[in-house]
């Protein structure tokens, strides 16, 4: 298995706000309008589960396997052409802020590995900022 970290992001909103809109992906909703279509195409979700077709990619469906209040949401890939997870830790910095990393563990065959690993890379750091715009109200 091999690990990808991003960086850690500060988020202006209370640790409790943030885990509570991340753990159910229905609030995903409130960012439809930000999902780049050029990039990210058949975009759906529901509580539990969300799916984005990637070109060139393919289909990638990631289902919510376990949340632990309030400092963890972890998910794994459901349908994807290589087997991951991915988890979204969130710890609190103060009582209004709070800071999020965003982890990939991801089932990369040796000979793909060097190919892989950058756009890999790419894409949780991506992940993991767009996390970080969203207004947690």
């Amino acid at each position: 298995m091999t690990k990808f970290e991003s960086s850690v992001k500060h988020i202006p909103y209370p640790q409790e706000n943030v885990y509570r809109n991340i753990s159910d992906l229905n609030n995903l909703e409130r960012i439809r309008d930000r999902v780049p279509s050029d990039k990210i195409q058949h975009f759906s979700f529901d509580s539990d589960t969300v799916s984005v077709n990637v070109p060139p990619v393919g289909q990638i469906t990631l289902r919510i396997v376990e949340r632990e209040e309030p400092k963890c949401i972890k998910f794994e890939a459901a349908q994807s052409p290589m087997p991951f997870n991915l988890w979204i830790q969130i710890l609190p910095v103060d009582e209004q802020n709070s800071k999020m990393k965003v982890t990939v563990q991801a089932d990369i065959p040796l000979m793909l590995r060097a190919m892989v690993a950058g756009p890999l890379q790419d894409g949780v750091d991506k992940v993991a900022d767009a996390l970080a715009q969203i207004p947690y109200i």
